[in-house]
């Protein structure tokens, strides 16, 4: 056999294990989203906060009109506890694949950093932000049976009966909780604080007489309000809002700066792919931005939003910084 014939065999079989290896390779580095396009199946949509909660409001109107866009079913999934965290902190630990999202409202992504010792994930480093969809004023209500009519006579009552009046908050750090705290270190009056899983349990326990008073968004509470079991006595905008335009702020109630907005937001796992992330926030552009669900929210007196995720993330940490303030000087402590 001529040194001729095998050398040419060698560089023949060398091309052949150089060409098995390469197609192994394109195997094994093939990403799953371009053989599988995302979404292949259904979408959970975690909203942790009970059934009939604002958040679950607005998820289940995007979730419908989302299930469309991505031809997939997009499945709101209720898991409320300790005051929003429990379900936030479940997508925060979720696999990055796009099939877990969350819409949860300002206080477990800003505040429960601060405000709880043992949270069990981080909102920065462990969710994405994909949209800021919707924000709402906050108001004051009072029950209805309560001889006040206005934040001046809130005041007055609850400085003649120090410690005797209960309000009634989603939880520590939520916005409910820390608008009564900024309003009672601003006001110098001592109120009792019972935390619920929702508002649908504080405006039960409002009207069975167990809370007198309660910051809540106005969906919740307008029912109750037209059936004159509650009373709106402030909005909490720094000026007057196209929602309630009837109703005085906080803040021309003789506490100036006094601001508490609600606000509600799509993330997803950290990790997620930018493909999908893009996607997800083009879509809820498209659908908040649609006639129909803008008179849907306002009618629910949301203010509809629709943001960059960078633009979100910013909301978050400038939020941060200003609850951080309230918080120190309210002196609320960490649980």
């Amino acid at each position: 056999m001529s040194q001729d014939f095998i050398a040419a065999r060698r560089r023949t079989l060398i091309a052949l294990a150089a060409g098995a290896m390469s197609g192994m390779a394109g195997t094994v580095m093939a990403s799953p989203a371009a053989s599988q396009p995302w979404p292949a199946r259904p979408i959970r949509m975690v909203v942790p906060f009970p059934a009939g909660s604002s958040p679950d409001l607005i998820a289940r109107l995007l979730t419908e009109k989302l299930a469309v866009a991505l031809g997939q079913p997009v499945v709101v999934e209720n898991r409320p506890g300790a005051g929003g965290n429990i379900g936030t902190g479940m997508v925060a630990r979720a696999a990055p694949d796009g099939y877990t999202l969350l819409l949860t409202i300002n206080g477990p992504l800003v505040t429960a950093p601060t405000l709880s010792r043992h949270l069990g994930y981080d909102p920065v480093r462990q969710l994405a932000p994909v949209s800021l969809v919707a924000t709402s004023p906050n108001v004051l209500v009072v029950d209805a049976r309560l001889p006040v009519h206005d934040v001046r006579e809130f005041v007055a009552l609850a400085r003649s009966r120090p410690g005797v009046l209960n309000y009634g908050s989603v939880g520590n750090g939520s916005a409910s909780h820390l608008a009564m705290e900024q309003l009672k270190a601003a006001a110098g009056i001592d109120l009792q604080h019972i935390p619920y899983p929702g508002f649908a349990q504080i405006t039960t326990a409002m009207v069975g007489g167990q809370v007198q008073a309660g910051f809540m968004v106005p969906a919740i509470a307008m029912p109750l309000v037209t059936a004159g079991k509650l009373r709106i006595i402030a909005v909490t905008t720094s000026g007057r809002t196209s929602l309630l335009p009837a109703v005085p702020t906080v803040a021309e109630s003789g506490y100036p700066g006094f601001e508490a907005i609600s606000w509600q937001a799509v993330l997803a796992p950290a990790g997620t792919p930018a493909p999908v992330i893009d996607r997800l926030y083009r879509e809820l552009v498209a659908i908040i931005g649609s006639e129909d669900v803008r008179a849907k929210m306002r009618a629910q007196y949301f203010v509809p939003a629709g943001t960059a995720p960078q633009s979100l993330r910013q909301t978050m940490a400038s939020e941060k910084a200003r609850w951080d303030k309230v918080i120190r000087v309210a002196g609320v402590q960490p649980e």
